[in-house]
């Protein structure tokens, strides 16, 4: 329904439904040929009003690249410790270079997952679910029912860890690239929690012990071109829940941070990956490290944006998680009560990706 319907006539409810129903996704709207977005898709004006070009953005501010050659020499793993400790403690985002994961890898990866977004309707409808009983899901917009506004985009998710998906049940077109990405990734993720542990003054396997990188969760997102990409977005703004976040982007751009008052671009760098904190490290760091809020701007190119994101989360969910007690102590008290990851978890899928932190629901 276009963006001009009377609200007399206009049935959210029943528009989502429909959408949702269809399984098409944003891209079966785009192969239809629309030039007006559904109006469920068209974000209130206080968003709106941050998406105009040159609104609330800093062009002079660069998220931190930091090259991780060296990193196993006493000399350059100090000074790589000290990047990465001041990029979480500010930005909260960083990207990183010689990081040791073959271009080749990354390359097939996200040109594995553009396939799958790319075949025909009737192929990905067999995945089209919002359950993830199986481990997979195709579908558009995880908080659909639950948000203010629906987002421009589909997403591929599979679960990696800690019981990967079945391997006959991950599409065919991606399923040797993902699990060769993830197994890669696996490695590079015990690499940056033991950096960042180092970072805090703790053990450099702390996290690894707390099972901290167990659970695994990749999101492969297909950002298709907008019609009217003033009225919308590609990710509305809102913190990861987990640990820590690895992110692969393609060239096209969009990802934006938030410093401040302001909003950062986090631009493509070739061969780089993204790295940011989520509200668990935050409050297991008992807020040393920051989580920030992000979003992704409507694709307004004729090209599609790709992305694939690892979500690191701890695999134990009944275990009590908290502020760390060696970075406790009567100058610095803990900021944080403890709680279950499965409780922490609940609440997050409850809710909309609506920018308001998970971490503030523990304060103490």
């Amino acid at each position: 329904m276009a963006t001009n319907v009377n609200d007399e006539e206009y049935d959210r409810v029943k528009e989502v439904k429909q959408f949702d129903g269809s399984k098409i996704g944003v891209k079966g709207l785009v192969d239809s040929g629309i030039t007006t977005i559904p109006r469920f898709f068209v974000h209130p004006p206080d968003v709106l009003s941050q998406l105009k070009p040159g609104s609330k953005t800093r062009p002079d501010l660069v998220i931190p690249t930091i090259d991780l050659s060296g990193v196993d020499s006493h000399h350059n793993r100090s000074l790589i410790v000290d990047q990465i400790r001041q990029a979480c403690s500010s930005f909260g985002f960083f990207q990183i270079v010689n990081h040791g994961v073959p271009l080749g890898v990354l390359d097939r990866a996200i040109q594995s997952i553009k396939g799958f977004h790319e075949e025909r309707t009737e192929i990905k409808a067999r995945f089209y679910t919002r359950g993830i009983g199986t481990g997979v899901s195709y579908i558009s917009n995880v908080d659909l029912y639950n948000s203010k506004a629906a987002s421009w985009r589909d997403t591929l998710q599979l679960r990696m860890g800690p019981k990967m998906a079945d391997h006959d049940q991950i599409p065919e077109i991606c399923r040797m690239e993902v699990i060769e990405w993830d197994r890669v990734i696996q490695r590079l993720g015990e690499v940056l929690s033991g950096l960042m542990c180092e970072g805090l003054g703790v053990e450099t396997w702390r996290l690894k012990e707390m099972t901290c990188l167990e659970g695994r969760t990749m999101v492969g997102h297909y950002y298709p071109k907008c019609p009217q990409p003033d009225l919308t977005v590609g990710l509305a703004y809102h913190t990861d829940p987990g640990v820590l976040t690895v992110v692969q982007q393609d060239h096209v751009g969009g990802l934006q941070v938030k410093y401040g008052e302001d909003w950062v671009d986090v631009k493509p760098v070739p061969g780089a990956l993204v790295i940011n904190v989520g509200d668990l490290l935050q409050i297991i760091s008992n807020e040393v490290y920051k989580s920030a809020e992000h979003r992704v701007l409507a694709n307004p190119s004729d090209e599609p944006r790709v992305s694939i994101a690892v979500f690191f989360n701890p695999g134990n969910r009944d275990d009590l998680y908290g502020p760390l007690p060696e970075l406790i102590s009567s100058e610095k008290p803990a900021l944080y009560r403890q709680f279950t990851l499965t409780d922490f978890m609940t609440r997050f899928f409850k809710k909309e990706l609506d920018g308001k932190s998970l971490s503030n629901y523990y304060k103490l």
